[in-house]
């Protein structure tokens, strides 16, 4: 590097300042090659920064169903229908319409509003008009999908309410937290979201055969994923407790078949719960649960003819009653609790057909 003092000096021998000039045309020379090229370099950079936000502005989903054209004309061809809370990417605008691509999921689930991120999804290209749809710049565009998400979700648990309202909510939950990750709705979108595919899940797993096998490896279990990525996305948040409650679902057995086997290892589960996650919104029913199978087995225990282990039953039932309304004496849990302890106490059997 040639200093201030050197450019200052003249004293120096003159091929020492013939090799410091030919040293200074190299580097202006090299800076003069230099320049062009950090340039191009920062043209790139800006050009991917700015795809990359365009790209983020321009993902958006439907509160509404809308039916895509093969061009900009509504007396133009149908390519098909655009369900709610469907994914949609913008390729270009004309007037009142947008061109875009409609991401409808993967072909390997008959409605897959869960799209994992290693699924490729089928999509329909063409044109839609430009109303309902919101995008990642939206104003109060989580709170929008929410809503109408909880709107579907509530016509969804009327008895005559809008067929597939339960999936649309599930998808407009889930775009919340696609399209909105750092919002505050994000992570009670996403357990919503998943909590709606559990019960789907569920209500199918129950109609199988299997459903009755004493062992739960035996049994069709419930996809477990999306649970898992709250508890991933939002660690230690009620939304993660919430989805690990869930994840005990899959430990059950489907039939006790008369035996203290499964009530013994369910009532350990939903203790283990209880004490790792005292600060759950679940932890009171897992409280209540635990209990109930522990009085449950005072009966079982009797028919297989274990009076100590029907005695230990008795007790442990008990404490765990008296432990749940004291410790969440607000919830309904405690007054389920409260009627437990009742019923254990004065002897009446709370499982199985015996009658006083």
């Amino acid at each position: 590097m040639v200093t201030r003092r050197e450019l200052g000096e003249n004293a120096e021998p003159s091929p020492l300042r013939a090799r410091r000039h030919t040293k200074e045309s190299c580097d202006a020379e090299t800076n003069t090659a230099v320049k062009p090229i950090i340039r191009i370099l920062h043209w790139i950079a800006l050009v991917v920064l700015g795809n990359s936000l365009l790209w983020a502005a321009d993902r958006g989903t439907l509160v509404r169903e809308a039916v895509i054209y093969i061009s900009p004309d509504t007396s133009s061809s149908k390519l098909g229908q655009v369900e709610r809370g469907r994914e949609l990417i913008l390729l270009d605008k004309s007037r009142n319409w947008l061109h875009v691509e409609a991401l409808m999921g993967s072909s390997r689930e008959p409605d897959p509003a869960f799209v994992l991120e290693e699924e490729e999804g089928k999509t329909i290209s063409g044109w839609i008009l430009d109303t309902g749809i919101v995008w990642a710049n939206t104003a109060n565009g989580d709170r929008v999908l929410f809503g109408a998400a909880a709107d579907s979700e509530d016509e969804a648990s009327r008895r005559h309410g809008r067929r597939g309202a339960a999936q649309d909510a599930l998808r407009l939950y889930r775009r919340v937290y696609d399209i909105f990750p750092t919002a505050s709705l994000a992570g009670e979108s996403l357990y919503r979201a998943a909590d709606i595919r559990w019960q789907i899940d569920k209500a199918d797993m129950q109609s199988r055969p299997s459903a009755r096998e004493k062992e739960p490896a035996l049994r069709y279990g419930i996809n477990e994923e999306p649970m898992k990525l709250v508890m991933k996305k939002f660690p230690d948040t009620k939304w993660a407790h919430l989805a690990a409650f869930h994840l005990i679902d899959n430990k059950l057995c489907g039939d006790w078949q008369g035996s203290s086997k499964c009530p013994d290892k369910e009532a350990e589960l939903y203790e283990k719960y209880a004490k790792e996650r005292p600060e759950s919104p679940a932890a009171a029913e897992a409280l209540y649960d635990a209990a109930w199978r522990r009085a449950a087995l005072i009966e079982i225990y009797k028919t297989e003819e274990q009076p100590k282990k029907a005695e230990q039953a008795k007790s442990m039932a008990v404490a765990l009653a008296e432990q749940l309304i004291s410790k969440y004496p607000q919830s309904e849990w405690s007054a389920r609790g409260q009627t437990l302890l009742f019923l254990v106490q004065q002897g009446v059997p709370t499982y199985g057909n015996v009658v006083q």
